[in-house]
């Protein structure tokens, strides 16, 4: 799960090598319980600042940009029952009409993306898991 000042790979060619979350899109925080905090799963939006980029990027580091998770290290239930987790968070740079800023896409993503309507993901990624 990514919550606020997460730290997020990213795993596109955008030119973007880390981001950190600023907020989670589309929740509120006005849950009760022990764990208060919006926090986001495969398949949900963040908004990021730009921490570490190379030097041919083109995005500005003194912006704010969208991203979709693609990969979480908690585990992730499925309909069937089985779980799915990864080694690390990551996410892919988007833009308003949610389609990737990249052209590339590293490594695997989770197959939940499908279910959130993210296709271009999916057909750029070279494994769905």
């Amino acid at each position: 799960m990514i919550q606020q000042e997460t730290m997020l790979k990213i795993a596109d060619n955008s030119g973007v090598k880390t981001a950190q979350c600023i907020k989670v899109i589309g929740h509120s925080g006005s849950r009760t319980g022990k764990d208060t905090r919006p926090t986001a799963g495969v398949g949900d939006i963040v908004t990021v600042a730009i921490k570490k980029n190379l030097p041919n990027c083109q995005l500005d580091t003194k912006k704010v940009y969208k991203c979709v998770i693609v990969r979480t290290k908690a585990p992730v239930k499925r309909p069937d029952g089985s779980y799915v987790r990864f080694d690390s968070n990551a996410a892919v740079m988007i833009d308003a009409e949610n389609n990737p800023i990249g052209t590339r896409i590293f490594g695997a993503v989770a197959r939940e993306l499908r279910e959130k309507n993210f296709m271009k993901i999916i057909s750029l990624a070279s494994e769905v898991v």
